[in-house]
């Protein structure tokens, strides 16, 4: 049999990534321009490498997921314990067409039954800086809010079931050597093998120099590693006895590339009489929260609403919940800010000796970044590029 013949046989050439190619007969070894892939280690288990993991299952790859903390999700952690419906504490909108979905399941077999709903330009509007503006102004044309769910639990129902026995929790990874045929991957106290690694880390542990990669990596990835800006960020989110508010409260942060903060109506959409807003603050933004904590944060907080609202977020106070992410063991930040040179991005993204791949929602091609479709999008490439 011929090269050629066998990777038509395995379904790697020419079918793309669907599920009815599952590797049968082909699963215990797949042959690519790189050579034979018997195993696989994805190194986090967040957005991109659940994402990651989940192709390589589709396509018989054996796959091993080491994941830092003790749960999966990454920066898409929610909450139950808040409010009536789900809170999202990490990532919370859509901001792309619905089609992501089938397009991160990748098996038109599978429906897809997750609600969302999009911001309506000729009802809802911001209060930004005083003015009211509608919500196009703002950039909220294409967003969508989840309904009763989060894009924890799309993650949580449609792909990490497939590979939810390859995890394994507490693995802090210490160093990547990847001189030799097989890339040894070690923790403290446990050393674990593979013919590839996915790399799906938040790009703040690598600049962090938590992971010691043998070589070092190439010269134009630690430039971009060492110089990419991580921003700083936060989330709140206070239920108040009474809806005083639009959807959006704007604020101007100068310059506009330093940072972000808007508050919200965070039970937009759902099937609730519970009156809860949200506040999303990254980079200079983010300050005035990060440095606060107990009761001086929430007065604050209800401080800057009532100089807004005339008092009305004092008096309909009732609870409140913060997520720091500077503060969140094993990612340290929020993501990479939405004006950084693209090309660092796609330096970020691009794979190193066929052997060690990057994968997550800043290691993109350097179109588009700092989103979950953005970290799906990258694991498929990489898996792509990994099988070849």
């Amino acid at each position: 049999m011929t090269r050629k013949e066998f990777l038509n046989m395995c379904g790697i050439l020419g079918v793309g990534f669907p599920a009815q190619a599952m590797l049968s007969s082909c699963n215990k070894e797949t042959i690519t321009a790189g050579g034979a892939i018997n195993k696989v280690i994805v190194i986090g288990a967040g957005a991109a490498g659940l994402a990651s993991a989940y192709l390589l299952a589709q396509q018989g790859i054996a796959v091993q997921v080491l994941e830092a903390s003790s749960t999966y999700g990454g920066r898409m952690k929610r909450t139950l314990d808040f409010a009536s419906f789900p809170i999202p504490l990490g990532a919370e909108w859509l901001h792309v067409e619905r089609g992501v979905f089938d397009e991160i399941v990748n098996d038109s077999a599978v429906q897809v039954n997750i609600a969302t709903t999009p911001y309506d330009p000729n009802v809802d509007y911001a209060l930004y800086e005083g003015a009211e503006v509608s919500v196009a102004d703002i950039g909220f044309t294409i967003d969508q809010k989840f309904i009763n769910a989060t894009w924890f639990d799309f993650f949580d129902e449609y792909i990490v079931p497939t590979v939810a026995t390859q995890i394994e929790y507490g693995k802090v990874v210490e160093s990547i050597n990847y001189t030799g045929d097989q890339v040894i991957v070690k923790t403290a106290d446990e050393e674990f093998s593979a013919d590839r690694v996915i790399v799906s880390v938040p790009v703040k542990i690598l600049q962090r120099g938590t992971i010691d990669f043998s070589p070092t990596l190439p010269g134009d990835k630690q430039e971009a590693i060492d110089n990419v800006t991580v921003w700083d960020g936060c989330k709140a989110f206070i239920a108040f006895s009474e809806k005083f508010y639009p959807a959006f409260t704007g604020f101007d942060i100068t310059p506009e590339t330093a940072g972000q903060k808007l508050y919200y109506d965070a039970a937009y959409g759902q099937n609730t009489t519970e009156h809860i807003m949200g506040l999303f603050a990254v980079g200079s933004g983010a300050t005035p929260y990060l440095q606060r904590s107990g009761d001086d944060l929430i007065e604050f907080m209800l401080s800057e609403l009532d100089e807004i609202y005339n008092g009305q977020a004092s008096t309909n106070y009732i609870k409140h919940t913060f997520q720091n992410w500077n503060a969140e063991p094993h990612i340290d930040g929020a993501y990479v800010y939405d004006h950084e040179d693209w090309r660092r991005l796609r330096a970020l993204g691009e794979s190193v000796d066929n052997k060690l791949f990057f994968a997550g929602d800043a290691y993109t091609t350097g179109s588009d970044w700092g989103s979950v479709h953005a970290a799906a999008r990258s694991a498929k490439r990489a898996v792509q590029e990994l099988v070849g």
